[in-house]
């Protein structure tokens, strides 16, 4: 595309696996064939990025959906505009001697937030074997995924969620797998485009034109035709050789962690504000407010 191109700054906790598609859009030259000029800003913790698009630090971002939701509970003008994964590509891993997830009692589970993501699927699925939230564990906020890993390793918490490959990094080197939490909770807004009112009202054809881009990339990802494109690039996001970013790119296939469509089913929408009122997050008569945060009028246009 010929002319000036739109900056736009997309920010993201960690800028993980499930940015593959943004970073195959980026590789592509598609933002800019879109007219955008994208700059991709890694923050180190999904509230953070939140935060930034509040703050209007960055025009969007891309992750979970629970501090949009709750703050559009209570009238603020933060939005969830588009799904980017619908499900949990994530595993509980715990240290040696943690055999099962009744074993967790009295632990530390790292997490990178109290309020987003991982802290309220950990809660769910330990409630689920009878271990409640603060009463039989706490977490230390240690940071994204990169972080838990140290941390595990570094002996500071006893066990993790864990997306690829640190799933299967930390199982191969001898810690327990205590299972997927997509066998718990199949169908959940795992993480989503972020935006503000204010600036999505002025900006919406930028957000179709982001949005094709990004999808233009999931068909490309999506394809193992052009697996000697897309590998690489796992491999470079998740900082893995061959070997584990082709286990992490055939795990996020096969649980169809890339949706073709930027839909959140509401099957998903629902599970994560149910968690959210278990979390003590989200009043139970707030959540239809918060519905009221999901504005997807720009998948349409994409």
């Amino acid at each position: 595309m010929t002319g000036t191109l739109t900056p736009l700054v997309l920010a993201g906790g960690a800028l993980g696996f499930n940015w593959l598609p943004v970073f195959v859009a980026q590789r592509r030259g598609l933002f800019e064939r879109h007219g955008l000029a994208v700059e991709l800003r890694r923050l180190g913790a999904v509230d953070k990025a939140t935060a930034a698009v509040n703050s209007g630090e960055a025009q969007l971002a891309i992750s979970p959906p629970e501090g949009a939701l709750a703050d559009a509970a209570v009238g603020g003008a933060l939005r969830v505009v588009a799904a980017n994964t619908n499900c949990l590509p994530l595993t509980l891993v715990a240290r040696a001697g943690v055999q099962r997830i009744e074993d967790l009692k009295g632990a530390v589970l790292g997490t990178s937030s109290l309020t987003e993501g991982t802290a309220l699927y950990t809660q769910a699925l330990l409630a689920r074997h009878g271990l409640r939230y603060p009463q039989d564990y706490t977490f230390n906020v240690v940071g994204v995924h990169q972080a838990r890993w140290q941390a595990l390793q570094a002996g500071t918490i006893d066990a993790a969620l864990q997306p690829p490959p640190f799933n299967f990094l930390a199982i191969d080197a001898g810690y327990t797998d205590l299972g997927e939490v997509s066998n718990a909770l199949p169908e959940i807004a795992f993480t989503a485009l972020l935006g503000r009112t204010d600036w999505l009202a002025a900006h919406g054809p930028s957000v179709t034109a982001l949005l094709r881009a990004i999808g233009e990339a999931t068909a490309v990802v999506c394809d193992p035709g052009h697996d000697d494109e897309v590998l690489p690039v796992m491999m470079e996001i998740t900082q893995s050789d061959a070997h584990y970013g082709r286990r992490a790119l055939d795990y996020m296939r096969r649980l169809g962690a890339f949706p073709r469509s930027f839909v959140i089913p509401e099957p998903a929408l629902a599970t994560t504000l149910r968690l959210m009122v278990q979390a003590g997050l989200l009043a139970a008569d707030a959540v239809d407010a918060a519905r009221a945060g999901v504005d997807l009028r720009w998948t349409r246009g994409a």
